[in-house]
């Protein structure tokens, strides 16, 4: 008997619809069992992909920017950093007259909690912020030595957005504010797994190395046949000034006792070459004042000619008789010649006659 359904406010009841039967469901089952082993051997035969299709969990975003009046060096050396970093947001140039608080701003509308900022002053110094934001902490760096993937030309070379390795060197471990410094790099380069920008490779491995107080980062290719290690570029050197409790400011937490700023280093350069330039000019006055100053005689000593022995002293000839003249050869010469020439013209005259 079929089923029926009731209407709510009385009447007759209606027979309910039939279930509409699958496609699958009509088929016989011996049939259905030879499509589930075909679809088992096309499972069996196609190749997996390279890394299986996981969740993108770490939500690392980084901002890369920097202020106004930096050169063509430092803006090459960002736009590596963001070719490098599949994680980074790029944003315009901020005022020099903004204070650096704003930033915590910028990386909230960009949605990204770690920033490097690369501030320039004078047109020739660079300075580096990394800084986790809101709440901090952030590290302030001065940058040297810079050398851009163009500039270099290295043999190096990587899959464009790979993840890296990140190579840390030994004293990273050994004091706590470069234990400080350590984490604050793994959170800023490491790229996040599963990143959709990001590919499934790791073919390159960033090192950070811990050198006369200063940090040197290069980057280099792994190759798979021996596992040797060429450099890519770019590299640079950071030369830590403070670290701070906040975002681009608060409380310091450690201050950098080898720092010497740029401005000191230059111009302890150029006392000492005004020193050099003064000493020349000493010098020269001294000559000058030598020269002036009238020569003292000294008496003679006695005891100087104890070891001189007299010279012989020779004979003086007086010459009574005048010398006999010179003979001039070429002279004599000439004139056997002309003699002996009209002599022959003379012999000739008279043969002729």
């Amino acid at each position: 008997m079929a089923a029926t359904k009731r209407k709510r406010r009385g009447g007759f009841a209606v027979q309910a619809k039939k279930p509409k039967r699958n496609e699958k469901d009509a088929e016989p089952p011996a049939k259905r069992h030879a499509t589930a082993e075909e679809v088992e051997e096309e499972e069996r035969d196609r190749i997996p992909g390279p890394v299986c299709k996981g969740k993108w969990k770490n939500k690392e975003r980084i901002l890369i920017f920097s202020s106004r009046g930096i050169n063509f060096r430092t803006r090459h050396l960002m736009q590596d950093l963001r070719m490098l970093m599949p994680h980074s947001k790029a944003d315009t140039k901020m005022d020099r007259k903004d204070k650096l608080f704003v930033i915590n701003e910028v990386c909230e509308m960009k949605n990204c909690n770690k920033c490097i900022y690369f501030e320039a002053k004078k047109k020739q110094d660079l300075y580096m912020w990394l800084s986790n934001s809101p709440h901090g902490p952030s590290a302030k760096f001065l940058v040297q030595n810079i050398h851009t993937l163009a500039e270099l030309k290295m043999t190096g070379n990587c899959l464009k957005g790979s993840r890296p390795l990140l190579s840390f060197d030994p004293a990273f471990d050994e004091l706590p504010h470069y234990a400080l410094l350590k984490e604050l790099l793994i959170q800023i380069f490491s790229t996040p797994r599963y990143h959709p920008k990001s590919q499934p490779f790791v073919d390159h491995v960033f090192t950070f190395t811990i050198l006369d107080n200063r940090i040197w980062f290069r980057n280099f290719q792994i190759i798979e046949e021996d596992a040797a290690l060429v450099e890519i570029g770019p590299r640079f050197v950071l030369n830590l000034i403070k670290i701070f409790q906040g975002s681009f400011g608060g409380p310091t937490l450690y201050e950098n006792p080898h720092y010497q700023s740029p401005n000191m280093h230059r111009r302890v350069i150029r006392s000492i070459t005004a020193a050099k330039y003064r000493e020349k000019q000493q010098v020269k006055d001294v000559q000058k004042l030598r020269k002036k100053e009238p020569k003292t005689l000294l008496p003679h000593d006695p005891t100087a000619d104890v070891f001189v022995t007299p010279a012989e002293e020779k004979p003086i000839e007086i010459q009574w008789v005048k010398p006999e003249p010179k003979v001039d050869l070429k002279a004599r010469k000439k004139r056997i010649y002309k003699r002996q020439r009209k002599m022959k013209q003379r012999m000739d005259s008279g043969k002729t006659k």
